[in-house]
């Protein structure tokens, strides 16, 4: 092949290479090869109540808490919390890379009591992170680097939809134990016994300290102590997901019974904990990740690789959440206000439990509905299955998730009648 024909090929590849890369410039194709996401599946049925023009249209899908008018609530300590900052004229520096060290503090002892051995002798960790999703992560990447057993977490079946992908975003691997009893719509202890039993060695397991998302199904004390011995027996390190401590029931000690319990016998677990239901600060992202430690030197060693971590994820969380949560906790008047309003709201959830359980009842509906008192915390697993619920939705405008599960947090007492009449027609 003569010279001047090899030059002329290599001036077409080079010209080609050239539009090539100024048609991909020219029409912002860098990103044509990403897919369409499907839908968030809570997201979907908010947007889907929006559009419904039924005047006794209800949404049980959202998770967060409602007033008996089924508005948004802010409690009054965390106003007040507020109004003391604001007056206190404080800067709007940077937090330090682990968070405030008062309401890191408080959040330890609120979990773990002010009378525990991890507390007095200043065994733990905790760090503020973003919410109990941000926590879950921290701790997800901090179990991915450092954890020396099985990089594999097992989660209850079934667990909250954001579990799975934070562990996997992380880079650990998840599996199930059994759980929840569809026939009985509470917990298989027997189930759940029997597969942490079979689970490897040197693993982590993940338990809902309270109010399970999305069962509302929990533990009883002593089935927890039972679980406890189980998981030590197995050499199992110890997730716990406390979101809805103090909301479950209303008591923040009994709802922190596994965390205290896990604890006292030996565990040194690692906790997530969020202040979006109990304090109410949904939008605030407040929360916070602990890893309790074997002594003070191990403290130091974790905390300084839980900085290294969080710096290139977030460098360092948001103030003014945190501030009001630790004024709360660590200011008497204003915590003692929290103690009775989170009561309240905890009680009012409960009250519904029983208003749609009687109403149920007065509808003539012949089925057992124990189960919807019998689980605690803002959801309830209904028992429904996809056809019944698609068709609360379809005739009742009952808004709800396809797996049966509602928001308590949505039931009121002027729907409550609507919504046990509509559940009675698609269940007879």
């Amino acid at each position: 092949m003569s010279v001047s024909r090899t030059l002329s090929l290599t001036s077409k590849h080079n010209l080609w290479v050239i539009s090539q890369a100024f048609r991909l410039a020219s029409t912002n194709a860098w990103w044509s090869n990403v897919e369409m996401g499907p839908p968030d599946a809570i997201l979907g049925v908010t947007e889907a109540f929006k559009r419904d023009t039924n005047p006794k249209k209800i949404n049980l899908g959202v998770g967060a808490y409602r007033s008996d008018e089924g508005k948004p609530f802010v409690l009054e300590s965390v106003r007040k919390a507020e109004q003391l900052i604001e007056k206190e004229n404080l800067d709007k520096e940077y937090a330090p890379i682990s968070g405030l060290p008062e309401f890191c503090q408080a959040s330890a002892k609120l979990a773990f009591g002010d009378n525990s051995r991890v507390v007095k002798d200043q065994l733990f960790a905790t760090v503020q992170g973003i919410s109990g999703t941000g926590s879950l992560r921290i701790g997800a990447a901090f179990l991915a680097k450092f954890f020396p057993g099985n990089k594999v977490v097992y989660l209850p079946n079934p667990s909250w939809g954001n579990h799975t992908p934070i562990m996997k975003h992380a880079g650990l691997d998840v599996k199930s134990y059994r759980y929840y009893d569809t026939k009985t719509c509470g917990f298989d202890f027997n189930g759940a016994k029997e597969d942490i039993e079979k689970i490897p060695e040197n693993s982590i397991i993940l338990f809902h300290a309270c109010a399970h998302n999305p069962t509302g199904v929990d533990p009883r004390p002593e089935q927890w102590k039972e679980l406890s011995a189980i998981v030590k027996k197995r050499k199992l390190l110890v997730f716990m997901d406390m979101a809805y401590q103090g909301f479950a029931s209303g008591n923040i000690d009994d709802d922190a019974f596994a965390v205290r319990q896990f604890v006292e016998d030996k565990h040194n677990l690692v906790l997530a904990q969020s202040y979006a239901k109990n304090m109410g600060l949904y939008g605030e992202r407040v929360g916070a990740f602990t890893v309790v430690c074997e002594d003070k030197e191990e403290v130091d060693r974790v905390m300084s690789q839980l900085k290294i971590l969080i710096r290139p994820m977030y460098s360092n969380p948001p103030v003014h959440g945190a501030r009001i949560a630790a004024r709360i906790l660590n200011q008497q008047d204003l915590r003692s206000l929290w103690l009775k309003e989170v009561k309240q709201m905890a009680d009012r959830i409960i009250t519904m439990r029983q208003q749609l359980t009687d109403n149920l009842k007065k509808n003539g509906s012949k089925k057992n509905w124990q189960h919807i008192t019998d689980q605690i915390g803002m959801f309830c697993f209904t028992g429904l299955n996809p056809q019944q619920s698609e068709r609360l939705t379809k005739d009742f405008s009952v808004y709800l998730t396809k797996d049966g599960r509602i928001s308590m947090a949505g039931v009121t007492s002027k729907n409550n009648a609507y919504l046990a009449n509509a559940i009675h027609e698609v269940t007879k």
